[in-house]
Formats: structure tokens, C-alpha cells, sequence
């Protein structure tokens, strides 16, 4: 175990800013849904809807032609990462492509968003070499070749495709040398991971259903149409990819343990749910049971979701099932996870109880509030007004597009759900008073969280089915915040490079927090590859400690607050920290 001391005084040069690694640069289509008037400021959540000046211009297709395909109700997550290393988040978007009997105006592509600060994008998606004209459906991101820039891997109804960072604002598509194109099967949630603890991230490739468009089957209802239950098709088969360390992958589904189960894949999340130090997989599978795949350390899987409480709900119902997140929502030094489900359904969150159970805790921890008439899709997490509890956002919209005409409990558009946690693992909707961010109504997908603004807030990103994607920021500190916060970027040398698996707990006085480094996760999304802890009114940081993959451990003490803080692998304080150097704002 390495263990360093930073105070104040060794923040005050340059050498210290250094060791910290600050790096704050911040501080067939439905009609356009009507918009309400802003709401007033109100709870202590204030999220800001500021698509319009973002720059974000990007639309969603489902590349649907009234045929009711079953890919159409299932595409697509989003990425939010820093694809350049400038300190700023940036963002991409899969997309749809045409499906048989459509007639777009224009080839739709995949989108990749430079942030420019300020909650200012740009369109750099042919420049950066990202335009894919495949069928999106899930994307994660991480350093898979550990060269210091995160590369990008889409999941599509067709072949997957790998875009390596050229480290120079530019991806190239290196799918066939790597060997993970993964067939025609229509995807799902995806996720980088690390297995085998060998430093190389490798790759789990969830999929949905067996499906081509020449054997479609649309259900009638009510005299309408309507998409039809993915019991209609066989599961498919998932993929677990072993990376080789130069640049190709092996399928190891067999020896991994995992081939032999096809599911109904759709998001995913992998984490240490059971805490022996590996990382296991936590995948969801629509209208039947779960998959958790536990990690015996040495990357073969035991597929335990049954007997650790995971597979279905309390009452034993397959859901249909949406996205997941992971994070310790009660401050017990246990993760916990939390999956979104169909119309007429609770949401789950599966409290951690040690020892490899889990529990539905949905109804106690009030964690289903406002949720249940219609379907919920991203999820997140999140701790928005940085007091130290992990707040809940839904994302929600239904997916029979015609369901307006023939069921008043529910609706093809709706506003999203935000819950906030009042600590003790209660959570309360709060949704009407949290800001006009919490206004638009769409049908909605996936969702992904992170700083876009770098002033130590957790702002958002929705992709909305169909229509262009909600942009949220915020408002905590432009409205005059005072709670204090830290995020934590890690960068692995033995382990791999983005520390994908590490664990972190920041201990400040009485409030003790963990979190991980996850690759993939929601609703076929991913973000958060920086570590978000709100701190209150906590003035000060006893205690950070990493616990990289395969065992090593370092601890930093007495940390000031609000900032980012790098901490690469075994580096002691009196050397130079690697990335680049960022002011700080606030």
C-alpha cells in the first residue's frame, strides 16, 4: 500500500498543483411536443434545459417506416467522455439507419459533439472520423490499448465497431483487426472491463433478440399496431472478448463461462458487486431473468443472479427490463444498483446486504415515486445537489409509439423523473420543483451524467427518440450553492490506464463514500469515466483511497476541497503527475 499526505501547504505551488493533477477547465415523426413556461426556482436541485444554445443540433432516427420492427424501440444509448484530453466532456450519439420501407431525407449518422466550454458544442463527427452510418444501439468508451486516449466502441444491429483514438482528434475504425465485430446480431448494452486483472480492458457485448426485418411480427391491439414483445424472437447469444494486449481479441464466451446463455440483453453495468477485489457483471435481460455473472477472479463466470436476489424482482417478476446503475446510494460502504422497467412496473433498486444479496428496496427506499404509469429507460445514480447522497433520474417515454390512442393511464411522451435522496436511503420526487430542465416531453432512451461545464456539478445529456436530445445543466452553483465536492480521475500503470474496476472511498469527517470506474453502464450508455463525490458543508478531506484491480492500494491525506484530483497508480507526491495542467475556477 502506497500512502501520501497532501495538505494546504503543498497546494500552495505549482509542484503541488502538479501532484494533485487540477485539472478543473471550469468551473412517420411525431410532431415537436408542446413546451411549458419555465418553472420557478424551487427545490435544491435546479437542472436548466439549454439545448437550444448548446449547439447540439443532432436528431434521432429509429430509421422506423410504420413496419414496427423491434429494433426501433430499443436504439440508443450515448457516450459522454473527453475524446481529446482537453479537460472538457465531450459527447456522442448513436443513431439509427433506414429500415426497409423508410425514406429519409438526408443518410442519418452517429454524431460525435466537442465541447468548447460554456456549454458550447461543436459537430466534429467527420473530422474525428466517427461517422457511422450503421443502426446504433448501445456505445461505451474506454482505453482498451492503454496509449492514454479513449477509444470508442458502438454497438449496432449489424457489426459492432471499434474506433481507435489516434490521440490527435481522430478515430480510426480498427473492428476487423481486433476481432470484435460480433456477427450481424442486433446489440445491446456494452461495457469494457477488466476480467482477468492483466491490465488489458476487455469487452462484454451484450444482444437482444435473434431478428432479421424478413421475419418482423407486429401485434395488433385495439386496432392499431403495436411493437411486439421480444418474447416474439429467441434470445441471442452474448459475447465476452479477451484482449490479446496488441490491439485484437479473442472470443473467450466458452472458457469465460458465459456461452450457452443467450438473453434478452439491454443495459448493463459491471462492478464488484460482492467485494473480493474482481469485477463482476450485472446484465439485464427484457420480460425474463437477469444475468450476474460473478467473476471468480481469474475472468471465468458463474452466472448467480437467482441466488443472490438479482434475477427478478421482489415479487419474482421477469420485468422489462431497461437500464442499470451502480453506486452506493446509503453510504454503507456497499454498492448497490438500480434497473428501470416497463409501463405499469416498478422500478428496482437492489439494496447490497454483503456477503453476494441483494434486496428490492424499491418500496422502502420510495426509490419508484412518479415512475410507475409509463416506461423508464436511462437511469443515473447521482448526486446533483453534491450533499453527499446519490440522487435518481429516469428517463422515461413509452415505446408503442400509437399507445396515446387506446390506454389513458399512460403516454407515448412524458417528463423525465428526478428523486432526491434526503439521506437514510429515502428518496422523494422532486421533479416539479427542480427547474425547467425537468419540463420538455419526449419519449426518451438513454441518459448520461457528467461535468460538462467543469464547475463541480453534475450536469445532463438525454437522447430522446425521434427528436433532438436534452441538454440539462446544473444551476447549483450559478444559483449559489455552498456545498463542497471532489472528482477523482485515476490513471492506472500497472492496472489498466482509465482504472476501469478501481474502487474509491473519500472519507471527510463523518460522511464515508465509495464509488468505481465503470465502462458502460445505463441504459446502453456510458459516462462518469471521472469519479463524483459530493461533500456538504464538509470543509475538508481526511482520507482517499484506491484500490486498483489486482490488490494494490494508495491512500492521499488531508485533501482540500473542491477540485479535481489525478492520482496515478504508485506515484509518490514528489513526482510529477502526467495530462495536462487546468486552472481552478471556482
Amino acid at each position: 500500500m502506497t500512502r501520501f499526505r497532501l495538505g494546504l501547504a503543498g497546494c500552495a505551488g505549482a509542484a503541488a498543483a502538479a501532484v494533485l493533477g487540477l485539472a478543473l477547465a471550469w468551473t412517420r415523426r411525431p410532431a415537436e411536443p408542446a413546451r411549458a413556461p419555465p418553472a420557478p426556482p424551487g427545490g435544491p436541485i435546479q437542472l436548466h434545459d439549454v439545448t437550444e444554445e448548446s449547439g447540439i443540433d443532432f436528431r434521432h432516427t429509429d430509421g422506423s417506416s410504420g413496419r414496427y420492427y423491434i429494433p426501433e424501440t430499443v436504439t440508443s444509448g450515448l457516450a459522454t467522455f473527453d475524446y481529446d484530453g482537453d479537460g472538457l466532456i465531450d459527447v456522442y450519439f448513436p443513431n439509427g439507419a433506414p429500415l426497409p420501407g423508410a425514406k429519409p431525407d438526408k443518410p442519418p449518422r452517429h454524431a460525435l459533439y466537442k465541447n468548447l466550454g460554456d456549454f458550447r458544442f461543436r459537430d466534429v463527427t467527420e473530422e474525428a472520423g466517427v461517422a457511422c452510418t450503421g443502426y446504433g444501439v448501445g456505445v461505451t468508451a474506454a482505453d482498451y490499448d492503454n496509449d492514454g486516449h479513449p477509444d470508442l466502441y458502438v454497438s449496432n444491429f449489424g457489426p459492432k465497431v471499434l474506433y481507435r483514438n489516434n490521440g490527435d482528434g481522430t478515430f480510426s475504425d480498427v473492428t476487423q483487426r481486433a476481432g470484435v465485430a460480433n456477427g450481424s446480431k442486433l446489440g445491446a448494452g456494452v461495457c469494457f472491463l477488466d476480467a482477468d486483472a492483466d491490465g488489458n480492458l476487455d469487452l462484454y457485448v451484450a444482444n437482444y433478440v435473434k431478428f432479421t426485418c424478413d421475419k418482423n411480427v407486429v401485434t395488433p391491439r385495439s386496432g392499431f399496431l403495436e411493437y411486439t414483445s421480444p418474447r416474439s424472437y429467441p434470445p441471442e447469444d452474448h459475447a465476452l472478448f479477451r484482449n490479446n494486449g496488441d490491439g485484437t481479441f479473442a472470443d473467450v464466451s466458452r472458457e469465460g463461462g458465459i456461452a450457452g446463455c443467450p438473453g434478452n440483453g439491454m443495459g448493463m453495468v459491471c462492478a464488484d458487486y460482492d467485494n473480493d477485489g474482481d469485477t463482476d457483471i450485472f446484465v439485464l435481460n427484457d420480460v425474463s431473468a437477469s444475468f450476474l455473472w460473478r467473476n471468480d477472479g481469474t475472468g471465468r463466470f458463474q452466472e448467480v443472479a437467482l441466488m443472490a436476489g438479482a434475477a427478478y424482482n421482489s415479487a419474482g417478476d421477469a420485468l422489462g427490463n431497461m437500464g442499470i446503475d451502480s453506486a452506493d446510494y446509503d453510504n454503507d460502504g456497499l454498492l448497490d444498483f438500480f434497473s428501470t422497467s416497463y409501463q405499469g412496473q416498478l422500478p428496482v433498486l437492489f439494496r447490497n446486504l454483503g456477503g453476494g444479496i441483494l434486496e428490492d428496496a424499491t418500496v422502502a427506499a420510495g426509490a419508484g415515486a412518479g415512475s410507475y404509469a409509463t416506461v423508464k429507460w436511462g437511469c443515473g445514480l447521482v448526486d446533483f445537489d453534491n450533499d453527499g447522497h446519490r440522487d435518481l433520474f429516469l428517463a422515461m417515454g413509452h415505446l408503442q409509439d400509437q399507445i396515446d390512442h387506446y390506454d389513458n393511464t399512460t403516454s407515448y411522451r412524458a417528463r423525465n423523473v428526478l428523486l432526491r435522496n434526503t439521506g437514510g436511503g429515502k428518496f422523494v420526487d422532486v421533479s416539479g420543483e427542480s427547474g425547467d430542465g425537468m419540463l420538455p416531453v419526449y419519449s426518451s432512451r438513454g441518459a448520461a451524467f457528467d461535468d460538462l461545464d467543469n464547475d463541480g456539478d453534475v450536469d445532463a445529456v438525454v437522447l430522446n427518440s425521434r427528436e433532438k436530445p436534452t441538454v440539462l445543466r446544473n444551476m447549483l452553483y450559478e444559483l449559489g450553492g455552498k456545498s463542497h465536492w471532489l472528482q477523482v480521475r485515476l490513471r492506472g500503470v500497472k492496472t489498466n490506464r482509465d482504472g476501469v474496476g478501481a474502487r474509491v472511498k473519500v472519507v471527510a469527517g463523518d460522511l464515508a463514500q465509495i464509488d468505481e470506474v465503470h465502462s458502460g453502464r445505463g441504459y446502453q450508455s456510458h459516462w462518469g469515466s471521472r469519479l463524483y463525490f459530493g461533500l456538504g458543508s464538509r470543509e475538508r478531506i481526511d482520507r482517499v483511497e484506491v484500490r486498483w484491480l489486482g490488490g494494490g492500494t494508495d491512500v492521499l491525506d488531508d485533501i482540500p476541497v473542491d477540485r479535481l484530483l489525478t492520482i496515478t497508480e504508485g506515484l509518490p507526491p514528489s513526482a510529477p503527475h502526467p495530462g495536462p495542467m487546468y486552472p481552478l475556477l471556482r
